[in-house]
């Protein structure tokens, strides 16, 4: 799936910007942070593309990991990884000017106080990514039924689908967080090819991005 997020924070994120899609680095001098970075699978590409990438995870071993595999790399030896949490940022008081969050907020205990925190480390014109999965009847039959029992892609537990957002719920949520929800697209897997591409099916797997309102 990181291709197909990829392909969509390109696009939205250089028309926001006003940068050139086609450049090899088109978010040269912008400050992106990857919350909930794992690994460092979208830190990485989004620092090679040009962007001073600070990558947070809660868990230590994630951080370890991805800061070894970003060393392997010069252009991504630069990214800056810390284990810690967005609200502890805030409390620092930095600022970016994309803040990324895909696949976190369906894992966190408040998502209302998540995004606030989200919306406090976008700088002023920013933009905020956030991706998750629909609470939908369909959602629970690919995204835990078949993903973690049938496929067994995730292990037994890894979502509940009572903290699944809708996204209505989500607009409304980046809304009283002070973030205007401007394009919504949604992520559909082939089983034929095994890709994933960009649809305007939300009903499982959806992104969304958003401006700091003023």
């Amino acid at each position: 799936m990181n291709p197909t997020r990829l392909a969509f924070l390109r696009s939205t994120l250089c028309r926001h910007f006003r940068k050139d899609p086609l450049s090899a680095r088109p978010f040269e001098g912008l400050r992106f942070i990857d919350v909930g970075c794992g690994g460092g699978i979208l830190s990485e590409p989004l620092a090679r593309m040009g962007a001073t990438v600070t990558g947070i995870d809660a868990i230590e071993k994630n951080i370890k990991i991805a800061c070894l595999h970003a060393n392997l790399d010069p252009t991504t030896s630069t990214i800056e990884y810390c284990c810690t949490t967005a609200e502890k940022l805030v409390e620092e008081q930095r600022k970016f000017d994309a803040v990324i969050a895909l696949e976190v907020i369906e894992h966190v205990a408040d998502a209302a106080e998540f995004c606030k925190s989200l919306s406090a480390l976008t700088a002023h014109e920013g933009a905020t990514v956030v991706s998750t999965i629909n609470r939908s009847m369909r959602s629970y039959a690919t995204a835990i039924v078949a993903a973690e029992y049938l496929l067994q892609w995730l292990p037994k537990g890894t979502h509940q689908w009572s903290s699944f957002l809708t996204p209505e719920e989500l607009t409304m949520i980046l809304k009283r967080a002070g973030v205007d929800v401007k394009e919504m697209a949604g992520f559909v897997y082939n089983p034929l090819t095994g890709r994933w591409s960009l649809s305007d099916d939300i009903s499982v797997n959806f992104i969304a991005y958003g401006t700091k309102e003023k």
